[in-house]
């Protein structure tokens, strides 16, 4: 059997892990072979690939990004983009896809395995809002990032007296902001699936000041203030429909400085949190999924993905996986509250 691997959507630690393991267990274990399709859903789509064997993936375990490269490109917005990569598989001998992505990816990897094309995914976000796996891996090397970032910052903050904003990503669910602001010890907490109040906001900060330490707000990019109380601007939108955010951390420095008085400064992590060494947890769950996909595939099993229940790793229909996006629960919300201020 001869097999496609892509990686699509923004990159993450752990990427390079998932092609390791599949290509590994499937060469060796299974005897099939592998053609990469570089930068996502654009190989497929224009037959773009590149040799992928055991020798390729050697010493890539603790690499971040991609080896394969990926693109946010969206063939479901092109012309016969599904008839174009159904007869580009077929002239390459391609008997199997393995799709590594997040909802975008696996979007289309679902409308490709309604169309027959034999699709195994394998779920790819920092978010980690895939609401059909407990934990996506990427998501633990993010959080630790914005953490160590946290940690520097409260020095710097107590040195000045500042208010210090850390913007992390986080479009729709604020899972990366709950646990880095959790972990490193933040005063404040804004998240998507919560609308903000200002005023709160710097009532926490000012009694933050009053017991003689700096505050620390930590904002999800998607966290949005509390109709009428404050003015977003939208941004432009990318080939599956989504605006491109980052700019709240900016708006809070300024509505904070103006409304307390304090000396407010942000910090916006950014793609920092994408890339590097990927940490223990996400290297050992993506080489896991990485195995249970090429297991899925040699069986003739489609249309599913590998997914993480508890500590076991099982396969869901990836209609599941993209259905429904997994959000910070308000409960999970209030229990840090208790810190805030």
């Amino acid at each position: 059997m001869r097999i496609g691997v892509l990686t699509g959507g923004g990159d993450c630690p752990g990427l390079n892990a998932v092609i390791r393991a599949v290509v590994r267990k499937g060469s060796e274990v299974y005897g099939h072979d592998f053609v990469g399709f570089r930068d996502g859903w654009k190989g497929p789509l224009e037959s773009v690939t590149m040799p992928l064997d055991v020798g390729a993936t050697r010493g890539i375990l603790p690499r971040g990004g991609t080896i394969l490269g990926s693109s946010r490109t969206n063939p479901l917005k092109v012309d016969d983009g599904v008839s174009r990569i159904q007869s580009n598989l077929a002239s390459l001998g391609v008997d199997a896809l393995i799709a590594i992505g997040g909802e975008d990816t696996l979007g289309v990897a679902t409308a490709l395995a309604a169309a027959g094309v034999s699709v195994v995914g394998v779920p790819k976000t920092i978010d980690n809002d895939l609401g059909a796996t407990d934990y996506t891996f990427g998501f633990d090397t993010a959080v630790q990032i914005a953490v160590d970032a946290i940690d520097r910052l409260h020095t710097t903050a107590e040195s000045h007296h500042r208010v210090l904003i850390v913007e992390v990503m986080g479009r729709h669910a604020g899972w990366i902001a709950l646990h880095s602001g959790l972990a490193g010890g933040a005063n404040v907490i804004l998240i998507p699936e919560r609308p903000f109040d200002i005023d709160q906001v710097c009532a926490y900060i000012e009694h933050r000041f009053a017991s003689h330490y700096s505050p620390i707000v930590v904002v999800a990019e998607g966290a949005q203030p509390k109709e009428g109380t404050m003015e977003l601007q939208v941004g432009e939108l990318d080939a599956f429909g989504h605006v491109r955010l980052g700019g709240i951390g900016l708006v809070l420095e300024r509505e904070i400085q103006a409304r307390t008085g304090y000396e407010s400064r942000q910090t916006v992590l950014g793609h920092v949190q994408r890339g590097g060494t990927p940490t223990a947890y996400d290297r050992v769950l993506a080489t896991r999924f990485g195995l249970h996909a090429i297991d899925a595939v040699h069986e003739g099993v489609s249309g599913v993905m590998v997914a993480l229940r508890g500590t076991e790793v099982v396969r869901v229909p990836l209609s599941e996986a993209t259905s429904e996006l997994k959000t910070v629960p308000l409960e999970r919300y209030e229990e840090v509250e208790v810190f805030f201020g």
